[in-house]
């Protein structure tokens, strides 16, 4: 089997951006990922294995543990040694103290992620609005509307909620002008926010009777992955639909009540409020092209045993010792050439089929290999590129 060295203009280094697109459809506190449906398993209530009784609005990182009974998941460990190696939700301290050299440090899978929604009221310090102080003011050459503390309003103490975005639903930021947030009431769309001059403005662009038509109900970080909703107006729907805050009484919807996911514990009951976030990411996937060359004159032989003739495959065997390996003259290989004429033997001509490309790296070992859909046919005159291409 020859091996040939990848050459100069043989190898590319690329990558390609996507555009993913997400919706998330939440009711009753309960998410929905893509539309897709809770699937029950053979041996778990939930085929992710993720810990909840419905989490059809989680991605299941690595999808590890699919349908895999309670007491039979797999889990990421290492050993203490002299390596030091660990995970790194294990402080050194405890690296230090809570294990001796010998012993399993281990984790537990699955890894999930989904939105999360907090609800903050007025007159209260809310700590992660203030972790997020330098980036919106960051996107104040935007608009207005990031400002931390403005005549618009105070966001360290004001009423508004924070919905967080994981980047691993996004890539690399939130796409300008795809943020969507629609607010329904027994199914009837009742207005919907979007950043349509693509400056990180929620402005409402759609409502029952264009109340507040083109008002700001909030900010888009693009590249953290974070919604603010401060929209404190009352859409127009009959008063008392559903109770929005907690312990509260049945008002009318406001955008601050968008959104709700139960994830911080919250206690809303909203039977007739549903929600919908939409949006598009940004992602740069690495790509490596490799150019795999069959030149003519080269990759005309194979070792592939039904080449032979039938009957002469092992006959006579092949001799070999301390200094000599040598394979008899007389196999004959089979041809595959054809001819127009009846009962005519046309001239043998080395011809294969190619029908894999192996990679290996600088060591010899096979890292790859790429099969093609339908063998291609080499002769001597004729010369292949194969363009491999590889995604990581």
């Amino acid at each position: 089997m020859p091996l040939y060295k990848f050459g100069a203009g043989e190898i590319f280094y690329n990558q390609i951006e996507t555009r993913p697109q997400v919706n998330f459809k939440i009711y009753d506190k309960t998410v929905y990922y893509n539309n897709k449906p809770f699937v029950s398993g053979a041996f778990t209530h939930n085929t992710t294995t993720i810990a909840g009784a419905r989490k059809s609005g989680f991605i299941s990182l690595y999808e590890l543990n699919v349908d895999r009974a309670e007491g039979n998941l797999i889990y990421p460990f290492v050993t203490k040694d002299g390596s030091l190696t660990s995970f790194s939700t294990t402080s050194t301290s405890a690296f230090n103290s809570d294990f001796v050299y010998g012993d399993e440090i281990s984790g537990s899978y699955p890894l999930s992620a989904s939105i999360s929604s907090d609800r903050y009221t007025s007159g209260h310090a809310n700590k992660k609005i203030q972790a997020l102080q330098t980036a919106l003011n960051s996107y104040k050459i935007l608009t207005k509307a990031y400002s931390y503390s403005s005549s618009l309003g105070d966001k360290s103490d004001q009423e508004l909620r924070l919905i967080s975005i994981p980047s691993i639903f996004y890539g690399s930021s939130l796409q300008k002008g795809t943020v969507s947030v629609k607010l329904y009431i027994t199914g009837t769309l009742l207005g919907e926010l979007r950043d349509d001059k693509k400056n990180g403005e929620l402005r409402q662009v759609l409502a029952s009777n264009n109340a507040a038509a083109g008002a700001v109900g909030g900010v888009v970080l693009y590249n953290e992955g974070f919604l603010i909703l401060t929209g404190s107006w009352d859409l127009d729907s009959p008063p008392g639909i559903d109770i929005y805050k907690p312990g509260g009484s049945a008002t009318r919807p406001r955008w601050i009540d968008a959104l709700s996911t139960g994830s911080t514990g919250t206690n809303e009951n909203m039977p007739s409020s549903s929600f919908e976030l939409n949006f598009s990411g940004t992602n740069y996937v690495p790509t490596l092209t490799m150019m795999a060359q069959a030149r003519e004159g080269q990759n005309n032989f194979t070792t592939n045993p039904t080449a032979i003739v039938s009957g002469a495959a092992l006959t006579p065997e092949v001799l070999t010792g301390s200094t000599i390996y040598a394979e008899p003259r007389d196999k004959r290989i089979f041809s595959v050439v054809s001819s127009s004429f009846v009962n005519t033997t046309p001239p043998f001509e080395k011809t294969v089929f190619i029908s894999q490309v192996g990679i290996y790296d600088k060591e010899r070992n096979l890292i790859g290999i790429a099969k093609l859909a339908k063998p291609v046919r080499k002769r001597e005159q004729d010369s292949f590129t194969f363009k491999l291409k590889l995604d990581f």
